[in-house]
């Protein structure tokens, strides 16, 4: 490659959220849990599945401590299972990893971890099997705590959520394979819902722990939802958390420098309402943003290989392409009938190198009017970097912090990124 790279003087820029205030999660749950404790009917010394899934989601270690100190003092014996469909390779040790890479592990929840990949075949709904982990389904309740967000892949009244979880999450690779193949001719909204909805109504599910992040990444708030309750509840805990979504403030960019994807920030690995990229197939077309080209530099270490939403990026380096574990990649992106997700794009020796490829592949532009924004997540959209051409359509409250030199690379051509840096 040349290495006569010119690159534009970047700007940080904070995005100033109006975001509801974080909660204090124990105070929060134990109010709540004093009006459901006494509809728990189950005997002392019953076993409660306590399903976690792989996202990555404020506050969890200290939301399943609680979950699991509550039951212990209703003498019951709460155990932890996983419920992230084919996650962690599709292995029960790979999802045991998944969830110590998130802090959850039986010294730092009070419980025990039990992971299993065997499913329940228990009927059927509309025509559809219905699968339920093994572990879960032999415990006398089950417990469900998971975000709820916008899904990458599909819109309806509940998307990623409690009800995705059930269905999903606790089918294992089985469950989650089987329905997203139905989902490519029937849609992902239907089946999901289907399923999740008859599998809460027929398996012992206690209740749900329903989560909202703020724009911060805080828990703005918590919810706990009695299993027959779930159906009508989580909907209106989507519609908040549609208002705390994070985005880009710019419609339109040439190159976006993404430092990180991973499972934690997007089911997705980045996440494509953010991007506007259409990651599958069969997932919904999106107006905005344009973005002309994405260069992605790392996968984050909780991804365990797993690179889903590579293929969302034009541009990536050798260094990242060596992390894949082509495995647990492949699995992920196959059982979610999506192999789009995992394509492997243009790889070059450096960041250097495949910034240079990106701008080539540009509209003609001069370095005045070149639009260039850099991101560390598609989950922390607080501080970005932003060429000068992008200032004047900034939308929403930014605010301008300071100007830097152009983006700088170290000796082996890796860019020096500043996102650690406090404002």
């Amino acid at each position: 490659m040349n290495q006569d790279l010119q690159l534009p003087i970047m700007w940080f820029v904070q995005q100033c959220f109006n975001a509801s205030p974080p909660i204090d999660v124990k105070t929060t749950y134990d109010t709540q849990w004093e009006s459901i404790k006494e509809n728990i009917s189950l005997s002392p010394g019953a076993e409660v599945a306590v399903c976690v899934g792989s996202r990555g989601i404020a506050n969890l270690v200290e939301v399943v401590s609680t979950v699991v100190l509550s039951l212990k003092q209703a003498a019951l014996k709460p155990f932890i299972t996983s419920a992230m469909g084919s996650h962690g390779g599709a292995t029960a040790q790979g999802q045991v990893e998944v969830l110590a890479h998130m802090g959850i592990t039986e010294d730092t929840v009070g419980a025990p971890i039990k992971v299993t990949m065997e499913v329940e075949k228990i009927g059927e709904v509309d025509g559809v099997s219905i699968f339920l982990d093994k572990l879960a389904y032999q415990a006398g309740g089950i417990v469900l705590i998971n975000r709820i967000k916008p899904h990458t892949d599909f819109t309806g009244p509940t998307e990623s959520g409690l009800i995705k979880m059930t269905a999903i999450g606790l089918g294992n690779q089985i469950g989650a394979d089987y329905y997203h193949r139905l989902s490519v001719s029937r849609g992902m909204y239907e089946i999901i819902n289907t399923v999740g909805t008859e599998l809460i109504k027929r398996c012992k599910v206690l209740f749900g722990v329903g989560l909202v992040e703020n724009q911060r990444h805080e828990t703005a708030v918590l919810r706990l939802i009695p299993g027959c309750d779930i159906k009508t509840e989580e909907p209106k805990l989507l519609v908040q958390a549609r208002e705390y979504l994070s985005r880009l403030p710019l419609d339109e960019m040439d190159l976006l420098i993404v430092d990180q994807i991973g499972k934690e920030i997007s089911g997705s690995g980045m996440d494509p309402i953010v991007t506007g990229r259409r990651p599958c197939a069969h997932s919904p077309e999106r107006s905005w943003p344009k973005i002309t080209r994405i260069f992605v530099r790392d996968i984050t270490p909780a991804s365990e290989g797993n690179a889903v939403g590579i293929g969302h990026a034009d541009f990536t380096t050798r260094c990242v392409v060596d992390k894949i574990d082509l495995e647990k990649t492949a699995i992920n992106c196959v059982t979610a009938c999506c192999p789009e997700d995992g394509k492997i794009p243009l790889t070059y020796s450096n960041d250097r190198n495949a910034v240079q490829a990106a701008l080539m592949t540009l509209r003609p532009y001069e370095l005045n009017d070149l639009r260039l924004v850099h991101i560390k997540n598609t989950l922390e959209l607080s501080t970005l970097l932003v060429s000068e051409p992008c200032l004047p359509d900034l939308m929403g409250d930014c605010r301008v912090v300071s100007t830097k030199r152009p983006i700088t690379f170290d000796d082996k051509g890796g860019i020096i990124s500043e996102f650690e840096q406090e404002f």
